[in-house]
């Protein structure tokens, strides 16, 4: 990328009033980007974004060139997306960033941080809504500001090299690593690629001599941190823990209990693998001294709302809304939770986990095995993943092709009163679960 042009436009983009890549969303006096993807092509929209108010348009296109002066060609949008927003960063290097990610549990983990550290810093920045990618990344970046304390940005993967790439961009000071799990498979091809992909955060703090917080009960995140400074919380006795966490669990106790310095801390998420999430957040927010009564409220006030953990209750049954996403560990944590923790009648609809390329029918069928030999009463499986899987007839379990087949099955078959206690909800984004709950 040609550095005079990216200095040019960074100096009208710090007097702009933001970055858009929506031609139809352009503020007066902002920046579009026009970027292209498998289906559309947003250089056919530069000048519509002009006349909506943009100050500039930047393509890559050459068909969409013309006399305007408001409109910038470039060899690759996004990667001068990606450089304008590292070219941002550099010039505010003094805000320290926390980077997150793992397989499971980043977004609320992120949530928790970002609710614990506005306890004592009054801007906060941090990644909105799903923006954890190769594009959103950048757009967070570029929306940070220079009265910014602090931010927590949120890295999300799908192959190698990726991670690496993003920390380039967010250069973080420290960083966490929720898990590693079986996601993304298609892109890591099988759990090594995603041990090794996470761990690109570790490589680019440790090259950089910054610091690292470390779930000390998690023997990977324990071993390959060696080496690398370390802030490390545990719930079992480890001699290297700066922090020892403690983790109260019994069975009808749906919400989730921890001891942090002798305080108890009940947070309306649950499961018990959200405790580390929680205890995770805790510990970086003690790291970042933020009194211990301050944390407690940050956590005790969090609701989860956004499909994560999240509760309702229709007809007397406890709806348990875990229907963001899910990979073959997030989907096996919370059936052993609803398994093992929670008494009653249990029922759950789960979706199909998408993008696990040749891993997919094994991992589907596993959930199933699971399922037969469980405590669970009732299982629907919504999907065609799910729907052409092998499976001998089972009187618990019910098979549909398409949320379609499900709700007009469901509407002519009725939960009963007092059938069902508690109902999980649990697939990828992609199959949007959450439409068919007013139908329970």
């Amino acid at each position: 990328m040609d550095d005079k042009k990216i200095h040019s436009i960074y100096k009208l983009y710090i007097t702009s009033s933001g970055i858009e890549i929506n031609s139809k969303k352009v503020k007066k006096n902002s920046i579009f980007i026009a970027l292209r993807g498998k289906n559309f092509d947003g250089n056919q929209f530069a000048s519509e974004a002009i006349l909506n108010g943009a100050k500039l348009a930047i393509i890559d296109n050459k068909k969409y060139s013309t006399f305007c002066k408001k409109i910038v060609l470039v060899k690759n949008t996004l990667s001068f997306l990606q450089e304008l927003a590292k070219y941002h960063r550099d010039k505010l290097c003094y805000i320290p960033i926390i980077a997150i990610t793992g397989s499971n549990g980043k977004t609320t983990t992120k949530e928790l941080i970002k609710n614990i550290l506005s306890k004592k810093y009054k801007k906060v920045h941090f990644t909105k809504s799903n923006l954890n990618n190769h594009i959103g990344i950048p757009l967070t970046i570029l929306s940070m500001s220079k009265k910014t304390e602090i931010a927590v940005i949120e890295i999300g993967a799908s192959h190698e090299s990726e991670i690496e790439k993003m920390c380039s961009i967010i250069n973080p000071n420290y960083g966490y690593i929720t898990n590693f799990g079986k996601s993304h498979l298609k892109g890591f091809k099988n759990i090594k690629g995603v041990i090794r992909g996470k761990l690109e955060l570790y490589k680019f703090l440790k090259d950089k001599n910054k610091i690292v917080f470390v779930n000390g009960d998690d023997p990977i995140q324990l071993s390959r941190s060696t080496g690398i400074k370390r802030y490390i919380f545990s719930e079992k006795r480890i001699k290297e823990s700066d922090l020892r966490v403690r983790f109260f669990c019994k069975k009808r106790e749906i919400k989730s209990i921890l001891y942090i310095k002798n305080t108890k801390i009940i947070s309306s998420l649950i499961g018990s693998y959200n405790l580390y999430n929680i205890a995770s957040a805790v510990t970086i927010g003690i790291y970042f001294k933020v009194p211990l009564y301050k944390i407690k409220e940050a956590i005790e006030e969090y609701i989860p709302n956004n499909k994560r953990s999240q509760i309702i209750i229709r007809k007397n049954i406890k709806i348990i809304i875990d229907c963001y996403n899910a990979n073959p560990s997030s989907m096996i944590e919370a059936l052993n939770f609803l398994n093992n923790k929670i008494q009653g009648k249990k029922g759950v609809i789960l979706g199909d986990m998408l993008e696990l390329g040749s891993f997919s029918k094994k991992e589907h069928e596993k959930i199933i095995l699971f399922l037969e030999k469980s405590s669970i009463n009732t299982a629907f499986l919504i999907g065609k993943i799910f729907f052409h899987s092998s499976l001998i007839y089972s009187h618990k379990i019910k098979k549909f092709e398409s949320k379609i087949d499900f709700v007009a099955w469901i509407v002519k078959n009725p939960i009963l009163p007092n059938e069902i206690d508690y109902f999980l909800i649990k697939g990828s984004r992609k199959m949007a679960l959450e439409s068919i709950i007013h139908f329970i």
